[in-house]
């Protein structure tokens, strides 16, 4: 939380897993034996995120035997806000051992504004968990097609729906590549064949992928790199069919691993690096993107409607999807993502924190008293393009007086006394009672002798009860009488 990049490491054959701390000037210390939970496993991939919605991001592992091809049980690592982790995992996941545990990458998959998860499996039979309040349901059968021998996961809205849809490596028929599309409510159907054909889509051996639009076309492309060929190329026709394009990628084979993008050379569009790994030289390739520089906005895809509170409702959390030209589980990269609030003056601004993949989470303060809160999220990403949405707004009102119907003399009972407090009051020039909502025995909105029957009737002759609020609470009539009436 201290504002600069650390890096966790996922360790394989039984060896304590590492995270290394930024001293905020680029160099990293090992602080993993004071900071994580120290004990032998095997991972393969380990993702941050905050999946609990307290504003600092939590470690899943994934977890396999005694190397990264045998089977675990997936492990949960809560933050406890200053950077050091509690083991979660008997508390907020499934119990149950998955085999060759490959990948996991978080991403709102249902549209709920939390991190749901994927955990891709070279053995198949991948993972899908759904968040319940930081909670995570095996929500896989019914949902999430079959696969086999998945290397990666990548996350991203390939036919413009506004969901997240999931491009696996190697995790169709035959090491092809498989691509599940996203119904908006977390449910996948295998579309492979109608959107990426055998033509576009060899039987070669993949590792990883990456959603990005190399083209500045405004939607969803997938480069792929590949242990048994040169990098790959899909272009995306806008409406999520994936077409193999040539002469995009340098033809280089080599044993790919990995892949990232990131604009290296600062001209405006995304560069890509591939590190190398198992055969060959080992030599890891920067390919310079030569295409059109990024002109287009990030898309705010979806962001929170705060509803309207009372007075000393205390800070609001704003949670938004926030998209660009890239989609990584690290997170796309922008010059800034403010959340800003007005409450009649000039807009004030905070920036956002990432909470994983896609997400960003901002707070606005309380202002301590009766206003309406205008408030929009800006976000600018690093070729300079700026995206900001049209304000919404909510209204801070004072809370609700509280009073029980029928004790107007407010001494906490209901008796003879309130009938004579309520008759002075209208035919004797008593005082009022503290609040005219009490006397208002029938609930009919005025204040009458209507009112003193209608106890009485209560009191003497088994008649109906008085409205609510009968205990203590709140008038839930709108009408012409309150508590705050004179």
């Amino acid at each position: 939380g201290d504002g600069d990049l650390d890096l966790a490491v996922a360790n394989d054959f039984l060896t304590p897993q590492k995270l290394l701390i930024n001293d905020g000037t680029g160099f990293f210390t090992d602080e993993s034996a004071a900071r994580i939970p120290q004990f032998a496993m095997s991972s393969s991939h380990c993702a941050f995120g905050d999946i609990d919605d307290d504003g600092d991001l939590d470690l899943w592992y994934t977890r396999g035997g005694a190397s990264r091809f045998g089977s675990g049980q997936a492990q949960l690592w809560i933050n406890d806000g200053a950077g050091f982790f509690i083991n979660g995992t008997a508390q907020l996941l499934p119990q149950q051992l998955v085999s060759e545990p490959m990948d996991c990458i978080f991403g709102d998959l249902d549209g709920d504004l939390d991190l749901d998860m994927i955990e891709g499996h070279r053995a198949g039979n991948s993972k899908l968990y759904i968040n319940n309040g930081g909670f995570f349901v095996d929500a896989t059968a019914g949902n999430f097609p079959p696969d086999s021998n998945t290397y990666s996961y990548d996350l991203g809205d390939l036919d413009g729906d506004g969901d997240l849809d999931v491009f696996g490596a190697n995790s169709g028929v035959g090491s092809r590549e498989a691509v599940f599309q996203n119904d908006g409510n977390a449910s996948f159907t295998n579309v492979t064949s109608t959107v990426l054909p055998n033509s576009s889509n060899p039987n070669i051996d993949d590792n990883d992928s990456k959603f990005l639009d190399y083209d500045n076309d405004g939607d969803m492309d997938v480069t792929i790199c590949a242990i048994g060929g040169p990098e790959r190329m899909l272009r995306n026709n806008g409406s999520g069919f994936l077409t193999l394009v040539g002469g995009v990628i340098s033809s280089i084979s080599d044993s790919s691993l990995d892949v990232e993008m990131g604009d290296l050379d600062g001209d405006g569009d995304l560069d890509m690096v591939t590190a190398q790994g198992e055969s060959g030289a080992f030599r890891n390739r920067l390919y310079l993107n030569q295409g059109p520089a990024d002109t287009r906005g990030p898309n705010i895809a979806q962001w929170e409607e705060l509803d309207d509170v009372d007075v000393g409702a205390g800070p609001r959390r704003v949670r938004a999807a926030i998209r660009d030209n890239m989609s990584s589980d690290h997170g796309a990269f922008y010059q800034s993502v403010l959340l800003q609030w007005s409450s009649g003056g000039p807009f004030e601004s905070v920036s956002m924190a990432w909470s994983g993949h896609e997400l960003y989470r901002g707070i606005i303060p309380d202002p301590g008293t009766t206003a309406t809160i205008e408030y929009r999220i800006s976000a600018t990403d690093l070729a300079g393009n700026t995206t900001t949405t049209v304000a919404r707004s909510y209204f801070i009102g004072a809370p609700p007086s509280l009073f029980q119907r029928c004790d107007i003399n407010e001494d906490g009972e209901r008796n003879i006394a309130d009938a004579v407090a309520g008759l002075v009051y209208l035919f004797g020039n008593g005082a009022a009672p503290g609040c005219l909502d009490t006397l208002d025995c029938n609930d009919d909105g005025s204040n009458d002798i209507s009112d003193v029957i209608s106890l009485l009737d209560y009191l003497f002759q088994a008649g109906n009860r008085p409205p609510e609020p009968f205990n203590c609470g709140s008038d839930p009539t709108d009408d012409a009488v309150s508590c705050e009436t004179t």
